[in-house]
């Protein structure tokens, strides 16, 4: 799959160019969409039989790095949206059919917050809702959002039924004001609104079914990659992306210090303290790399060899790769905060990796509490509940 991060690197002036202008629609750009749909980079982990490559997650993963650190939305949207087609690979093959039939190029945007209510009617739901941060959806035709299941009166039922489900573009709307923000701005993540709509039974899954596993084996999908661990690929495009902006960022910054003089008179090749500072930084980007790549192969041969993935286990891997997230961006701090003031110039590519690295890691797979206490209590012999087990 090497050959789809080649197709993007073929254009990796153009697309960082492009990215300035995503900057400013607050979305990708038509042109910046296209190369990533001509790259296949969304028919990573796609089913072969609707066009797909049915890459190694890892593969993945480094696609999506090497997108972020060109441009860090054209990246965060691939990373995001490249993620739904191993989802779709386990709904009815009616709605398979209807997503891939006509076009294996097709985009689904997200989120799987459950953020509507669908109301149980005769043969599906209806839909009502409003759902924030859906990147990339300017350039979707699909979403792939998640739903409570609720009662006559359109409340959530107790306990909470959770479901994805899928609409086309012309059974929602996308609100072209919500999103105006300092980071990530291209990504155009907005927000959805769904009123009233009708939902096909084929068109929904049990996303108890896709956490637990048991929604490919419900299905027939035996690969090893529709049998991955939900909690390590949903994260992986996310995280990946962001490795990847830190690593742009640190490439933008090496480019910017070479010839550098500080007001001193001081050459930064001759600075110790500023190339201490960079040693470090490029240190810990490159582990934050090495951390989450090691987490996919090792689950990867274990899935492969039929081993199971225990919760302690993911709730380790979720750790790592939280932990890789947080080292990458402390990691762009410290050489931003070493780039000098040209580096707060908006005519320079040096402060959107930054802005865009701290977007990032506001993003809810992101945020270390939950999932630092769950690891520690469960390796420790204890038995996490409730939100301690979400997203693990």
């Amino acid at each position: 799959m090497g050959q789809v991060l080649d197709r993007i690197e073929q254009f990796a002036d153009e697309l960082r160019a492009e990215g300035a202008e995503g900057d400013k629609l607050m979305r990708l750009s038509d042109t910046s969409a296209k190369r990533l749909r001509d790259s296949g980079v969304m028919r990573m982990l796609q089913p072969k039989e609707y066009g797909g490559h049915e890459a190694h997650p890892r593969e993945f993963a480094e696609t999506a790095m090497g997108i972020g650190a060109i441009d860090g939305a054209a990246g965060w949207v691939s990373g995001i949206v490249g993620v739904h087609p191993w989802e779709l690979a386990f709904f009815d093959r009616k709605a398979q059919d209807e997503v891939w039939g006509a076009d294996p190029d097709m985009w689904m945007a997200s989120p799987y917050a459950p953020m509507g209510v669908a109301v149980p009617t005769e043969g599906g739901y209806v839909l009502n809702g409003r759902w924030s941060f859906s990147s990339g959806t300017d350039h979707c035709g699909w979403i792939m959002i998640g739903a409570a299941v609720g009662d006559a009166d359109g409340n959530r039922v107790m306990p909470p039924k959770i479901l994805h489900v899928l609409l086309p573009r012309s059974d929602y709307d996308i609100d072209q004001d919500s999103w105006n923000v300092v980071g990530l701005r291209g990504t155009g993540s907005k927000d959805l609104i769904v009123k009233d709509t009708f939902i096909p039974q084929h068109r929904t899954l049990q996303a108890d079914k896709v956490f637990d596993g048991s929604a490919p084996k419900e299905f027939g999908r035996t690969q090893t990659l529709y049998n991955f661990p939900f909690s390590c690929i949903f994260p992986l495009g996310i995280t990946s992306s962001l490795i990847g902006i830190a690593e742009g960022a640190l490439a933008c910054h090496l480019n910017a210090q070479r010839e550098r003089v500080t007001v001193s008179g001081t050459a930064i090749k001759e600075d110790p303290y500023v190339l201490f500072a960079i040693g470090e930084a490029a240190a810990e980007i490159a582990a934050s790399r090495a951390a989450v790549l090691e987490t996919v192969d090792r689950f990867w041969d274990m899935t492969e060899k039929g081993q199971d993935v225990t919760f302690e286990l993911r709730a380790i891997g979720r750790r790592t790769q939280t932990a890789a997230a947080w080292r990458a961006v402390r990691a762009v701090d410290e050489i931003f905060a070493r780039s000098g003031g040209g580096a707060l110039q908006l005519s320079t590519p040096m402060q959107r990796f930054w802005r865009d690295a701290h977007a990032g890691l506001s993003h809810a797979i992101h945020v270390p509490g939950s999932i630092y206490h769950s690891s520690a209590l469960t390796q420790l012999g204890g038995e996490p509940q409730g939100v301690h087990r979400s997203m693990i």
